[in-house]
């Protein structure tokens, strides 16, 4: 069963195309990573997929166009963490969580006590349990991440969108997150599209790897077929040693001679 589905996806800013044709399907319970230069489209895509940003072609959620649907029936299909979410400082972890009870609300309701458990399962799953009175001023990078990631899982959603969800961590939390996140995709039969900078671990992590470049779909496939020295040195404009390994490839960027 097919979760995600992109066809001839376009988006332009100011007459410049920023995705060209993108097609792109995600099966049901898959992990499937992003990844491509700067300025590539990641980040776009995703914001398109998401519903947050205006986009030609077809993208549908569920077999759902995803413009047929009303803002809390998107966010009850997909949950998106974007690159630098904004925690209000001085909020409580906890409030912060249930703000994605919001789509299971009616207008004016407010969380009850299944709201509230959904909230602190959420927590549980991510060993967050601890930052639930906690501030958003108090926290880690990793913790903060954490609290993002939970209000995610609190709206129940089956498609999980991570725009660059390592982003400031350090390589130990980067691990821990992506690890929770995989757990997580197992347990709940969740389908996970992501953006990822870090090629080594994108290719650990995600049993499809896309390749954008100038926004379009330059390669696809699994890890070990994406990421060779040429795809990498023809995308990327560096030389790079592929390295094989049985948790994936290992990309080492090559200096340059002076």
């Amino acid at each position: 069963m097919t979760a995600i589905s992109c066809k001839s996806v376009t988006v332009s800013f100011d007459g410049f195309e920023v995705l060209n044709g993108v097609d792109l399907d995600v099966s049901s319970g898959g992990w499937v990573t992003v990844v491509g230069p700067n300025g590539a489209g990641k980040s776009t895509l995703l914001r398109a997929i998401a519903g947050t940003l205006a986009a030609g072609g077809e993208i549908l959620l569920d077999d759902r166009p995803i413009r047929s649907l009303a803002r809390r029936e998107r966010a009850r299909l997909v949950a998106f963490v974007p690159q630098e979410p904004v925690i209000p400082t001085g909020m409580r972890v906890l409030d912060y969580v249930l703000l994605g009870r919001i789509s299971h609300l009616g207008f004016f309701e407010i969380e009850g006590r299944d709201d509230v458990e959904v909230a602190m399962s959420a927590l549980r799953d991510l060993d967050a349990v601890q930052l639930a009175d906690r501030t958003a001023d108090t926290l880690s990078g990793g913790e903060r991440q954490r609290a993002v990631i939970a209000r995610a899982l609190a709206q129940e959603s089956p498609v999980l969108l991570l725009d660059e969800p390592t982003t400031a961590l350090d390589i130990g939390h980067q691990q821990e997150v992506l690890d929770l996140i995989d757990g997580l995709r197992s347990e709940r039969n969740l389908t996970v599209l992501a953006t990822m900078h870090d090629l080594t671990l994108a290719g650990q992590y995600a049993g499809l790897l896309v390749m954008l470049h100038d926004g379009v779909v330059a390669a696809c496939g699994p890890a070990s077929e994406v990421l060779t020295g040429e795809t990498v040195s023809r995308y990327y404009g560096v030389r790079a040693r592929v390295i094989d390994d049985e948790a994936g490839p290992i990309v080492v960027p090559v200096r340059r001679q002076c």
